[in-house]
């Protein structure tokens, strides 16, 4: 398979999308901008947003959206459904076609990563020092 080359940009990205994945990205992307100033930038072919180091990701896959966290561990409470993995305190959410998730859990979720790593530092610091 193929690899096609990285979005230009974070608008470039959204646009190269179709169907439920460009209305799950373009919905997700406009509660986390809501939510707080944050840099947004695509990095390893998909959108990250930073503040003190990476805060969280949108990743459009074939058949799925990934909502990831760097310290999404610390925010199940929030969304039990967000599904621990990978390194740092990573944790996503998987959503396929037909699902969604609610812009003010989504902003929610965003304000308490980014104040995680306001208080905490930037996650992947934290992983060198281990």
């Amino acid at each position: 398979m193929q690899k096609s080359a990285p979005a230009s940009s974070p608008d470039a990205y959204v646009l190269a999308l179709d169907g439920w994945r460009r209305e799950c990205v373009e919905g997700l992307r406009a509660a986390v901008r809501a939510a707080s100033a944050m840099e947004e930038v695509v990095k390893w072919r998909h959108l990250v947003y930073l503040a003190n180091g990476p805060v969280l990701l949108i990743r459009a896959e074939d058949a799925r959206v990934l909502f990831g966290f760097w310290r999404g561990q610390r925010l199940r409470t929030i969304a039990p459904g967000l599904k621990p993995g990978g390194k740092y305190e990573m944790a996503t959410l998987e959503l396929r076609e037909g699902m969604t998730v609610d812009a003010a859990t989504v902003r929610l979720l965003t304000r308490k990563a980014v104040e995680l790593n306001r208080t905490l530092g930037d996650p992947t610091l934290d992983a060198r020092r281990d």
